[in-house]
């Protein structure tokens, strides 16, 4: 899988792509990552990426013109299946679309900054608007590591042990249950009793009831309640 990124920031992007689960994804060369200075699309001696919104709003905005050519560039080379604008009005980010874009070969993801980017990009370069929540960022940058770190832990052979990710909260739709590791005894608080019992099947049994109780306490909506 690779994973291009355009930002006029990109040293906010480096440590955290460049460290645990992500790194070690790039040196088994599952992944390839690849961080684009939109300042080195641009022709003034300035390197302006930016420039005054018309109207009367106040604010930045990225121009059109870098942004066409880093895309053009990359589409060049390769086949992308998606460009993605990280942007706070686009849809809501959940598992189910992290695990859609996993199975993907080529993503670009366009950050965002300032008052964000000039409107033509939307319309006619990006195939793509995600949300991470309903907040807003100084930058897009943020929003593209939370992206590439639920996407590259989802790639087939990433993962130690693969069936971990399949047991994270979301992946049913529902919480993950509670987790406990040894001792089972720490401080007068004990580990619940059947997950010391080695009876698989009511183990299981139990997981699924405390994600369902979890999920209908702490997140009804997932539940359609």
């Amino acid at each position: 899988m690779r994973i291009d990124i355009i930002t006029v920031l990109p040293e906010l992007l480096e440590s955290p792509l460049g460290h645990s689960i992500i790194r070690r994804a790039q040196k088994k060369g599952l992944v390839e990552i690849y961080l684009h200075q939109l300042r080195d699309y641009t022709t003034d001696k300035h390197r302006t990426t930016d420039d005054y919104a018309f109207g009367p709003d106040a604010g930045m905005v990225l121009k059109v013109e870098p942004i066409f050519k880093v895309i053009e560039k990359l589409k060049g080379e390769r086949t992308y299946d998606e460009v993605i604008y990280t942007s706070p009005d686009g849809e809501p980010y959940t598992q189910g679309l992290a695990n859609q874009l996993s199975t993907m070969q080529n993503i670009i993801l366009l950050c965002g900054h300032y008052k964000g980017v000039d409107h033509r990009v939307r319309e006619h370069l990006v195939t793509r608007e995600i949300s991470i929540g309903d907040y807003v960022l100084s930058g897009g940058e943020l929003a593209a590591a939370v992206i590439v770190d639920s996407v590259v832990r989802l790639v087939p052979g990433v993962l130690t042990d693969e069936t971990s990710a399949l047991t994270d909260s979301f992946q049913d739709g529902l919480l993950a249950p509670p987790v406990y590791t040894r001792p089972a005894e720490f401080n007068g608080w004990k580990v619940p009793e059947i997950l010391i019992s080695g009876n698989f099947k009511e183990i299981e049994k139990w997981q699924l009831e405390q994600s369902i109780e979890r999920t209908r306490r702490l997140r009804p909506n997932l539940l359609g309640e």
